[in-house]
């Protein structure tokens, strides 16, 4: 049984000429063919186009990436990366399909199971704490 119910209907566009800078959250279908330049959070599918520029962690339910993604990606269900795509940085799915000519440069950790994806998850947010905190004892008088 699928995790997540096929829905086509796009909910958001960053569009080829658009840059984003900072975070961003949304739910539904999410596709990008621009420039952004944070983390992006999907609760649902996520298209990151051919011409796409990605430097930040994204987590979605589905997702494809036929762009370029530098950061950790999470994709509960699964994860698609179609030939020519570029990812650096961690991945955590249930799910991989990797294309030919793609190129991945991390770590991969497919879960096989509810359990093992909660605890991959849990770890990865834990470390995610953990270096989010390190810059605050690089500043002098701390």
């Amino acid at each position: 049984m699928a995790l997540y119910s096929e829905d086509f209907s796009v909910n958001t566009i960053i569009g080829p000429n658009c840059e984003l800078n900072g975070n961003l959250s949304t739910d539904g279908f999410t596709r990008v063919d621009g420039n952004v330049r944070g983390n992006l959070t999907v609760t649902g599918r996520v298209v990151v186009g051919e011409g796409a520029r990605m430097r930040g962690n994204l987590s979605g339910t589905v997702i494809t990436v036929g762009g370029v993604v530098r950061g950790n990606i999470l994709a509960s269900e699964r994860l698609t990366i179609l030939s020519g795509a570029l990812v650096l940085g961690d991945i955590i799915t249930r799910r991989i399909q990797a294309d030919e000519g793609c190129l991945v440069h991390g770590r991969v950790r497919v879960c096989t199971t509810a359990e093992e994806w909660d605890a991959a998850f849990s770890e990865y947010l834990d470390a995610q704490g953990v270096k989010s905190a390190l810059p605050r004892f690089d500043r002098p008088g701390l």
